[in-house]
């Protein structure tokens, strides 16, 4: 009887590894495992406290509408309080409702969309947390005060300005953008080369 060499045996073995199955071609992609779930809770942990401590040191040491500036008057701390969404806009008396079950509706399409993202996938799990982050940060206003969310990043020149924001805001639109571009590259791939 012919013996076949140990290194042989072990290549034989790792050829016929399990594949992944048929209707998930992102190889594992739908679940919390290959440190996922560490890095959502990572990116959102850190995003969250920095967004509650900025908000938090800025409401005991501003009063309302105060101004402080930090680059000239390019950036400045400038204390509001936002009951509607970005941007001021406001849907009249049930502000604070319609944005806090907007707001968990949209954590839940953001989890499921987190948990079919294959891990390999980092700019778009980044881009999805930071998105969480910001939902949370803004939701934990919401929750807390009728009074609304406290922004406080004034940037602009003269009378033309962004308007106001926090972290929280600040990581929506980073992974906003983030995830845009993740979802134009997926469909540059997918586009048929000449």
């Amino acid at each position: 009887m012919h013996r076949v060499p140990e290194p042989a045996r072990e290549r034989r073995v790792g050829a016929t590894a399990p594949a992944a199955p048929a209707g998930d071609p992102g190889g594992g992609a739908r679940s919390w495992g290959e440190g996922k779930a560490r890095r959502l809770v990572l990116i959102v942990v850190g995003i969250v406290a920095l967004d509650y401590f900025t908000k938090l040191l800025v409401v005991r040491s501003l009063r309302h509408y105060d101004q402080i500036d930090l680059v000239g008057q390019f950036v400045r701390l400038t204390f509001i309080e936002n009951t509607g969404a970005a941007f001021g806009i406001h849907i009249g008396a049930y502000d604070r409702v319609f944005f806090l079950g907007l707001t968990t509706l949209a954590l839940c399409a953001l989890a499921l969309m987190y948990w079919v993202t294959p891990a390999r996938d980092r700019l778009r799990l980044a881009a999805i947390a930071l998105l969480c982050a910001g939902a949370i940060g803004n939701l934990i206003d919401r929750a807390r005060s009728a009074r609304g969310v406290v922004d406080f990043m004034d940037v602009g020149i003269g009378n033309l300005r962004w308007p106001v924001f926090n972290v929280a805001d600040l990581a929506v639109t980073t992974g906003a953008i983030l995830l845009a571009f993740s979802l134009w590259g997926e469909e540059r791939r997918r586009e048929p080369g000449p």
